[in-house]
């Protein structure tokens, strides 16, 4: 690889931690959502800093950011952008909606209504907008963040499953432990330290990198555990839709990306595994039945990666040093 991925990843989650304390393992998986050009879905209860989150890794790759609230009465067009007639020109004009910052934070996404949520999904899948006949291309790194809260359900429209399969990965950041919220406090006395957050990363360097991580070799051995584990949660008894080609994609490319985080060229099983939890669990529809004996999608997850035949790859013997996330 020409670029150092692994370098860059580190200077933007030693950056974010200046703000989000204590989850270094989540900067990590969301990372490498982002490396593969892959959106991410937040679900957690509020005041856990998911906008901080957002905030933070917009400033630490020098990317344009937005936030969206989304609301019942929130429009397609409050998303896209509108058409506005201009009366010195005698011309309509079109002025882009906040989906053409480069991280858009779609606040509470499933408090918005189904049309404008789908309104999302073209921008999500394929970098662009359609309006008024014409075609207009969203500038690169492009990554949208979504939140929900998991606990108020009440006046809130469910993401459909077409829309939920559109998020590479979904994450949770939890509550800090009892000394992580002191140092919380501590750095929140004065000032808000995302005031001060600086670049660290350039636009041009990020998609250097997402282009980089393209390279990451794969053994055709994993491959076929990647498969076994999608395949699995097919023809799992649990489960009443799996994952589709999609998510196989998602788990090869999420792979290769927490891999070069790593600061390695080729995939181990243990990248893998930590990605088949946020690729999968926000993709499997289970069974009514196994719903209510209390199965979640996380246990199933772990039961399937579980039952599939981890491979050999003879790489494993040199891996190197690299940098560790995950404790």
């Amino acid at each position: 690889m020409g670029i150092d991925v692994a370098a860059m990843a580190a200077k933007v989650v030693a950056n974010m931690e200046k703000v989000i304390i204590g989850k270094r393992p989540q900067l990590a998986l969301a990372l490498a959502a982002y490396l593969c050009e892959g959106h991410i879905l937040l679900e957690d209860v509020p005041g856990v800093a998911k906008t901080m989150f957002a905030r933070a890794l917009a400033r630490s790759v020098s990317a344009s950011f937005k936030r969206l609230q989304c609301t019942p009465d929130l429009l397609p067009t409050d998303v896209t952008g509108v058409s506005i007639f201009n009366q010195k020109t005698q011309e309509f004009e079109f002025r882009p909606g906040p989906v053409f910052a480069q991280t858009l934070l779609a606040d509470e996404i499933n408090r918005a209504t189904p049309r404008t949520q789908a309104a999302l999904l073209e921008a999500m899948a394929e970098r662009r907008v359609s309006a008024d006949g014409q075609t207009y291309v969203l500038k690169p790194p492009f990554l949208v963040i979504a939140t929900q809260n998991p606990v108020d359900q009440e006046g809130t429209f469910p993401l459909p499953e077409a829309q939920l399969d559109r998020f590479l990965v979904k994450l949770s950041l939890g509550y800090p432990s009892f000394e992580e919220e002191t140092k919380m406090l501590g750095i929140l006395q004065r000032k808000h330290p995302i005031d001060d957050l600086q670049p660290v990363v350039t636009a041009d360097q990020w998609i250097a990198c997402q282009d980089a991580v393209r390279e990451v070799h794969l053994d055709a051995k994993l491959v076929k555990y990647i498969l076994d584990i999608v395949h699995g949660s097919r023809e799992n008894e649990d489960v009443l839709l799996g994952g589709s080609p999609r998510a196989s994609i998602a788990l090869f490319r999420c792979s290769q990306a927490l891999a070069a985080i790593q600061g390695r060229d080729f995939v181990i099983p243990d990248d893998v595994k930590r990605m088949a939890q946020p690729v999968l669990g926000h993709r499997l529809i289970l069974r009514p039945e196994s719903r209510l004996r209390k199965k979640t999608p996380a246990a199933v997850v772990t039961e399937i990666v579980s039952d599939a035949r981890v491979p050999t790859v003879d790489r494993d013997r040199d891996v190197p040093a690299g940098k560790n996330y995950f404790g």
